[in-house]
């Protein structure tokens, strides 16, 4: 082994015991509701900077989740939150959820790091990871979170939206074939990876969800919203994919069963273009007794409201690798969900939750009496989704395994141009 050889081990040895790792994502705190790549961006950051890596989120500037006019320049461009650093550029042009923010690649090309990991395939931010990999020729992680063949605006979409999905489509194969590795949520994410590119690129690792933050609530959401009976609880965005509309059929079916007297249906989350009507159709039910609606709660207020609920109900029509089950399995409660898209990859039926088909109030309602006349069956699940976390779907297993990618990748790249040497 020459001279070279010797000194290019031991800095690769150095770099993967502390390693520089840019994560990029559409959006970051204190946009909490903007949803799960959000927070599995944060997770991420917050584990391994906890474990003594530089971490350093680039994103945008949205100050509130879920309304894509709310960018904000007057937050702090660089942040220090816990041991991590945010970088936020300001977004010029927003169309949907796709943020134009150009500072971003200022803000990249003038900092070093080992390796970009980029969440969140269809915003620019990735587009931006890719161009910054090439340049200072580092490896490049993506994962997506956001359904690159499967999700519904790619069917349901106005035709201006389809439009500019398929403006998208060349960006994405190009970030795809970039990319060194693609990190796959389940079996389900991998299979549409692979209509992408090669299998070998893909690995699978298991969203997590940081338990810690999860365990301890510091509020009280019943007496906050003035709710003095039990609830069952809907968290998510006020959108049909989410089948908030299914729910509100499904309670409007069930109301006068008489397990439902004393139980009201919490309805929480922010508006993606249906909360009008959404409280139109609980108004034209005659479900204004029953349901409550809470817009755009803060963060420790959904945390109390997963520990106080009976159980959580998450009735969407498309689910990649949802992180809202395995959170409510974390406050030891279970969730009725549906077999929609990658929700079976993520949690299983009569093991830790109930599954119905998507869009079938009757089901559904079935779904939430069965629970309310079998608590002990509800306390089972909740123990199992409360072991599922606690082993393998949480902040530290999903890190943890997220930092071996980095490693091999890093060494993987390395080995490449020491051949070229």
């Amino acid at each position: 082994m020459n001279q070279y050889q010797v000194f290019y081990l031991e800095w690769t040895n150095k770099i993967c015991k502390n390693m520089k790792i840019a994560l990029t994502c559409p959006a970051s705190l204190p946009a909490t509701q903007f949803g799960g790549i959000m927070f599995l961006c944060v997770h991420i950051a917050k584990k391994l900077s906890n474990d003594g890596h530089s971490i350093t989120i680039y994103t945008s500037d949205l100050d509130f989740g879920n309304n894509t006019s709310t960018f904000n320049k007057d937050l702090p461009r660089e942040e220090k939150i816990g041991k991590f650093f945010i970088k936020r550029s300001h977004v010029w042009l927003s169309t949907f959820l796709f943020f134009v923010n150009p500072g971003i690649f200022k803000q990249m090309l003038n900092d070093d790091f080992d390796i970009i990991h980029a969440v969140g395939i269809r915003g620019f931010q990735a587009f931006a990871a890719c161009i910054i990999s090439k340049i200072k020729k580092i490896p490049l992680v993506i994962s997506d979170q956001g359904g690159l063949t499967t999700h519904p605006d790619l069917n349901n979409a106005s035709i201006f939206k389809k439009f500019l999905i398929k403006l998208q489509n060349p960006i994405i194969n190009f970030i795809v074939n970039q990319a060194t590795v693609i990190i796959a949520a389940n079996n389900y994410e991998k299979e549409i990876f692979k209509t992408f590119c090669n299998e070998s690129k893909i690995k699978i690792v298991k969203n997590g969800i940081d338990i810690n933050e999860l365990s301890s609530p510091t509020v009280n959401f019943k007496e906050k919203y003035g709710i003095k009976n039990e609830f069952i609880l809907f968290l998510g965005r006020f959108h049909q994919v989410k089948g908030v509309d299914t729910l509100i059929d499904a309670i409007h079916e069930i109301k006068s069963n008489p397990n439902m007297h004393d139980v009201k249906i919490v309805i929480m989350g922010a508006d993606f273009g249906y909360e009008s009507q959404m409280e139109e159709k609980i108004k034209e039910l005659n479900l204004s007794e029953i349901i409550q609606v809470i817009k755009k709660p803060p963060r420790e207020y959904v945390i109390s409201a997963y520990t106080q609920c009976k159980f959580s109900v998450l009735p969407s029509r498309w689910e990649l690798s949802p992180l809202t089950p395995l959170e409510v399995f974390a406050c030891n409660k279970t969730v009725i969900s549906t077999t929609a898209h990658g929700i079976p990859h993520t949690i299983t039926h009569d093991e830790n939750c109930l599954l119905v088909p998507p869009s079938d109030p009757r089901s559904l309602g079935n779904a939430i009496i069965d629970l309310l006349e079998n608590p002990t069956k509800c306390e089972k699940l909740a123990k199992a989704g409360f072991d599922m976390v606690q082993n393998d779907a949480n902040i530290s297993s999903m890190s943890n395994e997220m930092l071996a990618v980095y490693e091999k990748t890093i060494q993987v790249k390395k080995n490449e141009l020491f051949k070229n040497k």
